[in-house]
């Protein structure tokens, strides 16, 4: 319990309804204190295991790009490193959120076409299952998804530039 809950400052007029809306949200969201992990947990504990699959991915590409003479084998590399960034650090975010709800990956195992992983979740023991295909697909998605994002800011810098550029020349010359 927080020193604010019970303070009847929450009910008066000097707080903004967002500040109060978010406030119940975040204790709202918590996870329970024990038991079966929520959708949320469960999406948070697939991402952390695809991020280091995509890992994997981007640095395979990154020593094939490497060993091929592309014109534009730098661009690719600063664009992989870039997303290796992106990617290494939601996978470390995850991995403190999940170690802050008291989510523990243990081990994995491979049976035919479904990857398994054993997890803990506050004293509950199970294990999560997926397919290859699904592991795949989710990564080509996730992948888009980060491309998607660089772009964005790429192009984003690019106006931003042009801008400038435009005001820069609409200028008066100093003399």
């Amino acid at each position: 319990m927080s020193k604010l809950e019970g303070n009847d400052r929450w009910n008066s007029k000097l707080l903004l309804t967002e500040h109060h809306e978010q406030y119940e949200e975040e204790h709202a969201v918590s996870p329970p204190p024990s038991g079966h992990p929520t959708a949320a947990e469960l999406r948070m504990i697939r991402d952390v295991i695809l991020l280091p699959h995509m890992l994997t991915m981007v640095q395979k590409s990154m020593e094939e790009i490497e060993r091929t003479g592309n014109l534009l084998g730098r661009l690719h590399l600063a664009g992989a490193h870039v997303l290796m960034d992106l990617i290494t650090q939601d996978l470390f975010e995850l991995r403190r959120e999940l170690s802050r709800r008291r989510i523990r990956l243990t081990s994995d195992e491979q049976v035919d076409l479904v990857i398994y992983h054993h997890y803990i979740c506050r004293g509950y023991e199970e294990r999560f299952g997926i397919v290859r295909e699904v592991l795949r697909s989710e990564i080509s998605v996730q992948l888009a998804r980060y491309i998607g994002d660089i772009s964005r800011h790429l192009k984003a810098l690019d106006r931003k530039k042009a801008r400038e550029a435009r005001r820069e020349s609409l200028a008066p010359a100093k003399t």
